[in-house]
């Protein structure tokens, strides 16, 4: 299928980001199939062909599921080489320990490994998704992991925020212009509670039957995060659908049962308004607006 292309000239924002990859012959995009990934390896094919780029996928524990399967559409949609690769990040002991710096361990996995497939040869940057409003937001060790590496940045080198970026996917018909943002599982678990593949999973398993409860009722949901705090479960939807969980008792104790049926049976399960980044709160400040 052809790459999805606009009529008209393209807009600033847009001919700035098409621009950005005048700077390399090649890019292989670190991509997860999420919004922001999905626009820089739509751009990467827009502005070099889809000869040119090469999208990567981590295949691990930590990727929520369903995302391996938009990314292979997404990749296929574009007409762009796309591998899997595993990254086994869950095997470094700095990454296991969930401590402030795991997404340094994270994303260095990720680079090291990619190059480690050879997929990093002369003349082919690594670009990922981070946008401006990532850059801005404070602590964030995995982005720091990535320029050490010499990753490309395209959205936040042209200024691209959140909403500029699901603007230009709209504009440009990507199917997940208006996907949830779905960052990586272990993102769920509260600093310093040790990282497994059996948390994760279960993490995976009570978000899917959270959101099948949610349907049942016909409760409309779209951000959805299933925090693992250690000594109990916080589920967090927007706000319009806390709304309704409390006007519907049988509807917030079912999602509740879910839950814990998905594995987290001995710890007591709290719903709350969903927050972008809400673990976070636990850091020190020195490193929540470094």
């Amino acid at each position: 299928m052809p790459v999805p292309r606009c009529a008209q000239a393209p807009p600033a924002d847009a001919a700035a980001l098409l621009d950005w990859f005048g700077r390399t012959s090649e890019v292989t995009v670190a991509f997860s199939g999420g919004v922001d990934s999905s626009l820089v390896l739509a751009a990467a094919a827009r502005a070099l062909g889809p000869p040119r780029v090469h999208a990567v996928t981590a295949v691990s524990d930590a990727l929520p599921g369903g995302m391996l399967d938009v990314a292979r559409r997404v990749a296929d949609m574009l007409g762009v080489r796309h591998s899997e690769v595993e990254t086994k990040e869950i095997d470094n002991p700095g990454y296991a320990a969930n401590g402030p710096d795991r997404c340094y361990f994270c994303k260095a996995t990720l680079i090291d490994t990619v190059a480690a497939h050879g997929y990093l040869g002369a003349g082919n940057m690594l670009v990922t998704g981070t946008n401006a409003d990532d850059v801005a937001a404070g602590w964030r060790p995995g982005i720091r992991a990535a320029a050490e590496r010499g990753a490309g940045t395209p959205l936040a080198d042209t200024g691209m925020g959140k909403q500029a970026v699901r603007e230009l996917s709209r504009r440009w018909q990507l199917p997940t212009a208006d996907q949830p943002a779905s960052p990586c599982l272990s993102s769920r678990v509260a600093y310093g509670i040790p990282i497994t593949p059996a948390r994760l999973a279960r993490i995976d398993a009570a978000e899917h039957a959270v959101r099948q409860v949610l349907a049942r009722f016909g409760i409309a949901s779209r951000d959805l995060r299933v925090r693992d705090l250690g000594s109990g479960v916080r589920v967090e939807v927007d706000a319009e659908t806390a709304e309704a969980l409390d006007d519907l008792p049988a509807a917030s104790d079912a999602v509740s049962r879910a839950a814990v049926t998905a594995g987290f049976a001995d710890a007591p399960v709290h719903l709350a308004v969903f927050a972008s980044g809400s673990l976070n709160s636990a850091l020190p400040a020195e490193l929540r607006f470094r």
